[in-house]
């Protein structure tokens, strides 16, 4: 079959590899739609750095490895022991990989698991794959109602939708959202499906501006030429915003958000860091801030963001900015993400469209 392969920096490849076995408690799944992943995008240039070079604790694999981890596809096969899903359906597969007896899982924490990984990153397959066989607990229905290429984006969604989760956020509340990427627009359509009336977007790039816009901000703030702690403060009646979110993962937005929510204001970051930074652990001390980590998601977050997406709460649609084949990944899919990031929210590759 065939499958689009990372073998190191800069270095994708269109490969022919065996079809993979469906065993027990497994399910063989056909990609249908396959959303490329700012992670995608990061190993492609800087990588390997979540991709692992010697063998996962898990999988027991490591690079060349097959990439892929934003998909939904039809069931084609199901282990002898699987009775409660059956071939045909479609679905969206959730890709955290767990071990299932560290001290996070038991307590259901399966994304801060002591050894956890990514299915399309770290083995077990991909989405971009003309076959991929995940556990049974991967799989999640997918409604009638939703289209297989929404399906596609219930990943990134579900990070916006646990992001929310784990914060205070309640309707009603005054929002302040640093960064107008794929992660950060999630967070405002999921706010929005959510009952907020007041979201306020930070990003630099115009193009993102308007994304913002359309995909639900109130309002949207350029913090290279205005003053973002002082207007969030104005939009949020002289207090600041009740929660922040960073998709950004910048030291200026960082500063920027302590100072613009207001106290016991809580700013929970979402953005994975290439660098250390540095909290004003005053700005925290005297307001009684709380600064909040969060990572993916855990079981559940998928069934909530594909039933919003299904009610109509939640229309992810204009996120997907374009649709190319496994064959154009790199010219059509990687370079675009990279170098028209203006023009570009999700690029999604078509496996075996539906």
């Amino acid at each position: 079959m065939k499958a689009v392969r990372f073998h190191g920096q800069k270095d994708i490849r269109l490969e022919n590899i065996e079809v993979p076995k469906c065993g027990k408690g497994q399910v063989k799944v056909k990609p249908a739609y396959v959303g490329i992943c700012g992670t995608d995008l990061h190993e492609y240039e800087k990588g390997a750095n979540i991709i692992p070079t010697s063998p996962h604790p898990i999988t027991k694999e490591k690079a060349p490895l097959t990439l892929g981890h934003e998909f939904s596809g039809i069931i084609e096969e199901v282990g002898d022991d699987v009775t409660d899903v059956k071939i045909g359906q479609r679905v969206s597969v959730q890709p955290i990989i767990y071990d299932g007896t560290c001290g996070a899982c038991r307590d259901g924490l399966i994304n801060c698991c002591d050894n956890n990984g990514f299915i399309g990153l770290s083995g077990w397959g991909g989405g971009l794959s003309e076959h991929v066989v995940v556990p049974r607990s991967a799989i999640y229905e997918i409604p009638d109602s939703v289209s297989m290429e929404l399906g596609a984006l219930v990943e990134p969604l579900s990070v916006a939708w646990h992001s929310i989760n784990i914060s205070p956020f309640k309707k009603g509340d005054g929002v302040l959202v640093l960064g107008g990427g794929p992660i950060g627009l999630a967070v405002i359509q999921c706010l929005r499906a959510r009952g907020a009336e007041k979201i306020i977007a930070s990003e630099v790039s115009p193009g993102r501006r308007e994304f913002a816009k359309r995909l639900g901000a109130h309002y949207t703030l350029d913090p290279t030429t205005d003053d973002v702690v002082a207007r969030v403060r104005e939009l949020c009646g002289g207090v600041g915003a009740d929660v922040a979110f960073d998709a950004a993962g910048v030291q200026v937005g960082l500063d920027q958000a302590l100072k613009a929510i207001r106290a016991q204001g809580t700013l929970v970051n979402i953005a994975v860091w290439n660098k250390p930074a540095q909290l004003q652990m005053n700005d925290l001390v005297f307001r009684e801030k709380k600064y909040v980590g969060v990572t993916t998601f855990v079981q559940g977050d998928f069934r909530q963001v594909l039933d919003a997406i299904a009610s109509g709460a939640l229309k992810p649609g204009p996120m997907i900015t374009g649709k190319i084949q496994m064959d154009e990944i790199v010219e059509k899919g990687f370079k675009p993400l990279v170098e028209e990031k203006d023009k570009h929210v999700k690029i999604l590759v078509e496996v075996s469209p539906c």
